[in-house]
């Protein structure tokens, strides 16, 4: 009988906590006696991961909000580094966040531990000489965008992509079948503090000028874990009601939005997935904002619009995420126009480029091949 193999497996933000939450599920499907552990995230704490440290201890995004967190992160990775070599775990599972996770790789390697980066970091869009640090320090590549395939392979290198796991958590019949509300705008401002107060008064104010346009119209937000409640009702700054919705049945509430202001990030995934349009928008601090312009090199920020190669939802950065704007794209969606009519032509083509499904299963196979040999 085989020995029951210990995976270590670290998620950097809310969205990689998802993933890994269907990974873990995926992983002890096939095999039920293997012990799970490392840097979780609610999700994946609640499929039974062992927590050793907490995803929400790293939930920064930027140069200039990555530095001002500079102290936090290098205690993080003294911690991990010290629960590595205590655990010695069979294989190392990173999870998206390349500043945080290229270091976990490195003191893995560094331990003989082989690692599998899933969710492979975005070079495409920024920082491509990193591809040297990945064939060093990365066992395996697992992609879920179709894209990356040959991007990677431009610099040399082999990926596997197994499609895009939120298909199987999304595209469910019961989800597909909710009924939409001719009526409901969804406000999705983001999981982490600097989003949801560069954001939620811009998206409060959007439905103040849309309210005074369509009256019946009633907004609703889904709090997710860790979510501070009373920051949202502070940064919501006008008096048309908002209602806070648990979010447990966030994917429910979501498809029965007639449409959607949403933070760039994989909320935008999600939406398209449900078939809701949905505008983008995203403020960074000026400092992000400038360096990226001189850096990033990719057309889009939400992920729909890069898989898709078109601009079908529209995207509000800086000083273009303001109310009037905004509004102005949302009220094209309202009533069934032209306009919603190609947005939603657009999105019914995203499953099929994404593997219609068995992402997570196929990404825990690889997994389980790469785990240090006895």
């Amino acid at each position: 009988m085989s020995i029951a193999p210990i995976i270590w497996m670290n998620a950097g933000e809310t969205s990689g906590d998802l993933h890994g939450q269907l990974l873990a599920r995926a992983l002890r499907e096939e095999r039920p006696d293997a012990r799970i552990l490392g840097m979780a995230g609610p999700a994946m704490r609640e499929e039974g991961v062992e927590a050793r440290l907490e995803t929400e201890a790293l939930s920064v995004m930027g140069f200039t909000e990555v530095l001002a967190h500079l102290p936090k992160i290098l205690g993080l990775l003294r911690t991990l580094k010290e629960e590595l070599t205590k655990t010695r775990p069979d294989v190392v599972v990173v999870i998206d966040a390349p500043d945080f996770h290229f270091r976990v790789a490195r003191i893995a390697g560094s331990l003989g531990i082989p690692v599998v980066y899933y969710i492979s970091p975005k070079l495409w869009a920024w920082r491509e000489g990193r591809v040297k640090f990945l064939r060093r320090h990365v066992s395996r590549l697992i992609s879920i965008l179709p894209f990356e395939v040959e991007f990677y392979a431009r610099h040399g290198m082999n990926i596997d992509y197994v499609g895009h796991p939120l298909l199987d958590s999304i595209r469910t019949q019961e989800i597909l079948e909710t009924k939409p509300r001719a009526n409901r705008i969804g406000i999705l401002p983001g999981s982490r503090k600097r989003e949801i107060t560069s954001l939620l008064p811009v998206f409060s104010r959007t439905a103040a000028l849309l309210s005074a346009r369509y009256p019946e119209l009633e907004f609703v937000l889904p709090v997710a874990p860790g979510m501070d409640r009373d920051l949202i009702t502070k940064c919501w700054a006008c008096e048309t009601p908002v209602t806070l919705a648990d979010s447990s049945s966030r994917y429910e509430l979501m498809r029965s939005c007639r449409a959607i202001m949403a933070a760039s990030g994989t909320a935008t995934l999600e939406t398209a997935l449900l078939g809701t349009p949905t505008a983008v928008a995203y403020k960074f601090s000026q400092l992000t904002y400038l360096l990226g312009r001189l850096l990033v090199k990719v057309p889009f920020i939400s992920l729909p619009n890069l898989i898709l190669d078109k601009s079908v939802f529209p995207e509000f950065l800086q000083h273009d995420a303001n109310p009037s704007a905004l509004a102005a794209a949302m009220a094209q969606w309202i009533e069934d126009t032209p306009a919603r009519a190609r947005v939603l032509e657009q999105l019914d083509i995203l499953p099929g480029l994404l593997g219609n499904g068995g992402a997570a299963s196929r990404a825990a196979k690889i997994v389980l091949e790469t785990m240090r040999k006895p």
